[in-house]
């Protein structure tokens, strides 16, 4: 069980989250018993989590891996043998 894979979260990550933020988001705006504060949590947190299920769905859709490490790959390519003298050691 993955929560990341090939740097992105896993499909049931996206979708789970995305649920779980439409189910939170529709019980604010239904349940008017509940006290003002409860249901203003409920509907920021469930726009959060919607908002991140499809927004991390997107950047699958788009093949971008914002969980990956291939920066420090990129990073190290562009030092110079000059870089390597100014480094604290």
């Amino acid at each position: 069980m993955k929560f990341v894979e090939a740097g992105n979260f896993s499909g049931w990550v996206r979708i789970t989250l995305f649920v779980v933020g439409l189910t939170a988001f529709g019980m604010s705006l239904a349940l008017d018993w509940l006290p003002r504060v409860p249901r203003m949590a409920a509907f920021l947190l469930g726009f959060g989590l919607m908002a991140l299920g499809g927004i991390s769905s997107r950047a699958h859709m788009l093949n971008i891996k914002p969980f990956d490490n291939s920066y420090k790959k990129a990073r190290e390519s562009y030092k110079t043998e000059d870089d390597k003298h100014d480094e604290p050691k």
